[in-house]
């Protein structure tokens, strides 16, 4: 058994957010990937498709989006389920509060915005 510390994780920066790999292949999985992301307050990520389910667990804030076309809402204690190959979007619905969430995914998902289609790279 390993233990990896949140903080060692690297911070990653993406459209506002701040992703934090805690256990992801570079840090010793083999089939699985969790992290933490930080979206603050009125910002959205950009839209996009992932290869495999992802699972977003809101520890804080309130979570805004879209799955599949569908309108979805979370807070602290829910979760946002993306199936795979499904145009998802998601925003911190808060204009004052930040939206915290832990994420769980399997190893080696992949993402695609627009026709570019890349690995996730907070999931590596």
């Amino acid at each position: 058994m390993s233990v990896v510390s949140m903080a060692d994780a690297p911070e990653i920066e993406m459209d506002g957010a701040v992703f934090r790999p805690l256990a992801v292949p570079s840090r010793g999985t083999a089939e699985l990937a969790v992290w933490t992301v930080t979206i603050p307050p009125g910002a959205q990520a950009t839209p996009h498709i992932v290869s495999r389910e992802e699972i977003l667990i809101v520890r804080s804030g309130r979570a805004a989006g879209t799955v599949g076309g569908e309108s979805v809402d979370a807070g602290p204690g829910q979760a946002l389920i993306f199936p795979p190959d499904t145009p998802v979007s998601v925003a911190n619905a808060s204009a004052t509060e930040p939206l915290e969430m832990l994420c769980c995914t399997s190893a080696g998902i992949k993402g695609t915005v627009g026709s570019e289609t890349f690995p996730i790279p907070w999931a590596q």
